[in-house]
C-alpha cells in the first residue's frame, strides 16, 4: 500500500517521527511540531502554502465525518434538531468542492460539489431506512453508497493523476464500511461500540485528507515552494 509506512525504511533519525507505529490519537493531542505525513518527505521541506492545504484538507473531512456521526445520532433518535444537523451536514458538500477550485476550477469543483452531496444524502438515506427496518431500502442505498465511491475515486484521479485511484477507492470503501458499523451500533444502542468506530472513521478520514494534500502538492509543486 501506498500509504503504509516503517520506520525501519525511514532515511531519519528515529528522533524526527515519535508518534509512528503508536496508537492513534486525535490530531489535537499531537505537539504542532508533528510533520505531515512523514513516509512521503523531509518535514523540513513543507511549505506554508502546503501545510494551509493540508490543514484545510484536514478540518473539511473532520468536518464531514463528525457532522455525519451527529446526523445519525439525530435520525435514529429522532432529535428535534434533525433538519438543522443535516443541513450542515450537506454544507460539507459545497466545502469540499470549493477546495478544490483554486488547482481545478469552477466546473471541476461543482462535479466534487455534486459527488459529496450524493455521497452524504446516500448515507442519511441509508441510516432512516435502517432505522424502519427496511432491509430491501438499506440494501439499494449501500449500492448507489458504493457506485458513488466509485465516482468520487475515478473523478479525482481523472483530474489528478498523482491519486493512486484504486488506493483512494479502498480508502473510501472503508470509510463507508465503517460508518455503517456505526449507524448500526448506534440503532442498537451499543454507544461504546459506536465511539470506538468513530475513532477509525476520524483517522481514517484524515489519511484520506492527507492523501489529497499529497497528490495536489504534487501535481503543483510551483504553488507550494
Amino acid at each position: 500500500m501506498m500509504f503504509s509506512y516503517s520506520m525501519s525504511e525511514s532515511p531519519y533519525p528515529t528522533d524526527f517521527y515519535p508518534y509512528i507505529g503508536q496508537p492513534f490519537q486525535p490530531y489535537w493531542r499531537y505537539p504542532v511540531s508533528i510533520p505531515l505525513y512523514p513516509q512521503f518527505r523531509d518535514p523540513r521541506c513543507i511549505s506554508k502554502a502546503e501545510v494551509e492545504l493540508n490543514n484545510l484538507m484536514r478540518s473539511l473531512w473532520e468536518q464531514h465525518v463528525a457532522w455525519t456521526r451527529m446526523t445519525i445520532i439525530s435520525l435514529v433518535f429522532k432529535l428535534p434538531d434533525v433538519d438543522a444537523v443535516t443541513a450542515r451536514l450537506l454544507q460539507n458538500a459545497p466545502d469540499m468542492g470549493h477546495s478544490l477550485r483554486p488547482f481545478y476550477g469552477a466546473d471541476a469543483a461543482q462535479a466534487y460539489n455534486e459527488l459529496i452531496k450524493e455521497h452524504l444524502v446516500i448515507a442519511a438515506d441509508l441510516v432512516k431506512a435502517a432505522v424502519e427496518g427496511n432491509k430491501r431500502q438499506v440494501a439499494a442505498n449501500e449500492k448507489k453508497w458504493y457506485a458513488n465511491a466509485d465516482e468520487i475515486a475515478e473523478f479525482l484521479a481523472s483530474v489528478n493523476p498523482y491519486l493512486p485511484k484504486e488506493e483512494f477507492r479502498n480508502m473510501l470503501y472503508e470509510h463507508l464500511a465503517l460508518t455503517k458499523q456505526e449507524a448500526v451500533a448506534m440503532i442498537h444502542k451499543d454507544y461504546k461500540t459506536s465511539i470506538q468506530l468513530y475513532d477509525k472513521i476520524e483517522a481514517e478520514a484524515l489519511q484520506m485528507a492527507d492523501a489529497l494534500t499529497e497528490a495536489i502538492v504534487k501535481q503543483f509543486p510551483e504553488r507550494f515552494r
